[in-house]
């Protein structure tokens, strides 16, 4: 084995890189791992399948000598700082035409400047993003690599044999140029974000608003599983509420503190949209109540002050059960709407084209945000893939108006039920705003113009108008 070469190696093996790796050993090619920590790189040879060839190293000199040309070296480590320091590392080791891969959550900027500061040295630089969690990387992730055409097609094989599959084919593509890898996968998580919000909204008032305890919540979430609201969220809170806490022997779920935690992408999102700009509120607002759940002390003392008790739903369990599934299929399918106009609106803009059809034919298998109705949406980008919002294919439109009576019951219910869903109400104003022929802005410019000077246009002749307002009085 002493002349053994390797087709790919992984810098850092936490679980995900570990994963992958293995998963390209499985699939023939011989795979080489680094890292600093040489219990990781041991236990990286002896998690290997029998007959499969798997080497961890201490060093990165040795990985990259061990490495067959274009070498291909991909980083899976924190964002920021480390990624500069690993490519620092890198340069004195690797030379023209390598090829290096960043697999983490970096913004998309870092990318956009790292392509720039390695391009004129001669070496191929990617923003990959990778969905699907250590069991993903392990059995097959989506993956979205973006950036360098050239790196693309070296690395082409070897990503589409690890990645999920659905109808045979993979779920990975090139996603566009620069930093669009880094970008897609960014919005990737803001629709995550905004689905998990959606979801513990709908628990929340079939919990304390309609009732439900935790079996019939399995239940419920079982049976949406196996229908239109097919997908991995809600098969994975499906199982959640089965699972015990094996101190107290309640569900775990009960016992879990209401503080959501997050790694900052969500608010990537947000803020890339306020820049482009772009409608996502269901996002913003998903990125907001993480926000307001940590404030868990002033929470409870305004409870305290407010007496806030939820109100027993006045429908029956059934209903409430009905309606929930109705506004969860609305609320969802607005969620992808939200990000995936702004993808449409950062193509043109930041000059990524990204392929929107094979954007959500990627997402169908192995990534988080995975679902059936990802194959709606792959059928209407087909038809156009200039198509600026997916609510303008008429086939989900007839989807939607399905689901919208649900939606406006549903909401009422809460509020007369003091459970805040701020997430399921805000995808129901984006709806009813994005399909508006009128909205109420005519006044806010009016209001500017008063206070500010700014003007206004008119709906019946061209140009920009100002007004001494008051003179009336």
């Amino acid at each position: 084995m002493a002349d053994q070469l390797y087709d790919f190696g992984m810098i850092g093996l936490g679980v995900m890189g570990r994963n992958l790796l293995l998963n390209l050993a499985d699939h023939g090619y011989p795979v080489i791992g680094f890292d600093l920590d040489a219990q990781k790189s041991n236990s990286l040879e002896a998690s290997a399948t029998d007959g499969t060839i798997v080497k961890g190293v201490t060093t990165l000199a040795e990985m990259v000598h061990l490495l067959k040309t274009p070498r291909k070296v991909m980083m899976l480590v924190p964002a920021g700082k480390p990624v500069d320091n690993v490519i620092e590392s890198l340069l004195p080791v690797l030379e023209s035409g390598d090829i290096i891969i960043d697999g983490g959550n970096s913004h998309y900027t870092d990318t956009v400047r790292r392509v720039k500061y390695l391009e004129p040295k001669g070496l191929h630089f990617m923003g990959m993003g990778v969905s699907g969690g250590e069991h993903g990387a392990r059995t097959g992730p989506s993956i979205m690599p973006g950036g360098d055409l050239e790196a693309w097609h070296n690395v082409q094989p070897l990503l589409e044999a690890v990645s999920a599959k659905v109808n045979g084919e993979p779920c990975v593509a090139y996603m566009g140029k620069d930093a669009a890898g880094h970008y897609v996968k960014m919005v990737h998580n803001g629709i995550e974000y905004a689905i998990m919000q959606l979801i513990s909204e709908i628990y929340d008032l079939l919990k304390r608003g309609a009732g439900l305890n935790n079996d019939e919540l399995h239940e419920v979430f079982k049976q949406w599983n196996e229908g239109e609201l097919q997908s991995y969220l809600v098969e994975i809170t499906r199982d959640v509420f089965l699972q015990n806490d094996p101190e107290t022997g309640k569900r775990l779920v009960d016992v879990i503190l209401d503080k959501a935690g997050s790694k900052g992408t969500g608010k990537w999102t947000s803020q890339d949209a306020m820049d482009l700009p772009v409608s996502i509120p269901t996002i913003d607002m998903a990125v907001a109540m993480r926000d307001l759940s940590s404030y868990k002390d002033e929470r409870t003392a305004a409870y305290a002050l407010y007496q806030a008790d939820a109100v027993q739903a006045q429908i029956g369990k059934d209903e409430a059960i009905q309606l929930a599934g109705d506004a969860l299929y609305f609320a969802t399918l607005i969620c992808y709407a939200q990000g995936l106009a702004m993808l449409h609106k950062a193509s043109g803009e930041l000059a990524m084209e990204i392929p929107m059809a094979d954007v959500v034919k990627i997402w169908r298998g192995g990534c988080i945000i995975r679902s059936t109705l990802l194959e709606a949406f792959y059928q209407a980008y087909s038809k156009n893939k200039a198509l600026p919002n997916i609510l303008l294919d008429e086939a989900i439109a007839g989807l939607i108006k399905q689901k919208e009576t649900g939606i406006r019951r549903f909401l009422t219910v809460a509020a007369e039920s003091r459970v805040p869903v701020g997430g399921l109400a805000s995808a129901l104003a984006y709806f009813d705003a994005y399909t508006s022929a009128a909205m109420p802005v005519n006044l806010i410019q009016a209001q500017r113009d008063y206070f500010g000077a700014h003007t206004y246009e008119r709906i019946d002749k061209p140009g920009k108008f100002h007004t001494e307002w008051g003179s009336n009085e």
